[in-house]
């Protein structure tokens, strides 16, 4: 679901699509359940209600998915950056930061107040944008279900 509609970004050789259509569910899913460190485990069925829910933004060379990010939001104040990734074979090639700065600048997003991203190990990436350390940690509270 994207009020946003479909938008697409050329840079060199790798094009940005939000269209939902281009996206390799497979790949994604696969990716997320068994590759990333937030997501393992996570089914199809799951993937896809996500995918449905977010704006999706995959990276592709060739017609070839290499990368994905999803943005779950209300398209007025807030933004959830999330499943933020490049495969390996793509990785060290400034995709992330492509990826990071095509979303920055989509113009359905670029006037959120508050954009929220959980990261292990790319805060030096995401700092680049802007991102910093909540402001206000105790007023954040999660509920979290680690068998959902």
């Amino acid at each position: 679901m994207s009020e946003a509609g479909a938008h697409q970004w050329q840079r060199g050789e790798y094009t940005i699509s939000t269209d939902n259509e281009r996206l390799d569910v497979n790949l994604i899913q696969h990716f997320i359940a068994t590759e990333s460190y937030w997501g393992q485990g996570r089914r199809l069925e799951t993937v896809e209600r996500a995918l449905a829910n977010s704006l999706s933004f995959g990276i592709y060379k060739n017609n070839q998915q290499v990368g994905f990010a999803r943005v779950v939001t209300d398209y007025c104040t807030f933004a959830w950056l999330a499943d933020v990734f490049v495969v390996d074979k793509y990785r060290g090639l400034g995709l992330s930061k492509l990826l990071l700065e095509v979303i920055m600048a989509h113009p359905a997003l670029s006037s959120m107040r508050r954009w929220v991203l959980a990261t292990r190990d790319a805060h030096g990436l995401y700092r680049q944008f802007g991102f910093a350390e909540m402001r206000q940690p105790e007023r954040w509270m999660e509920r979290f279900d680690e068998n959902a």
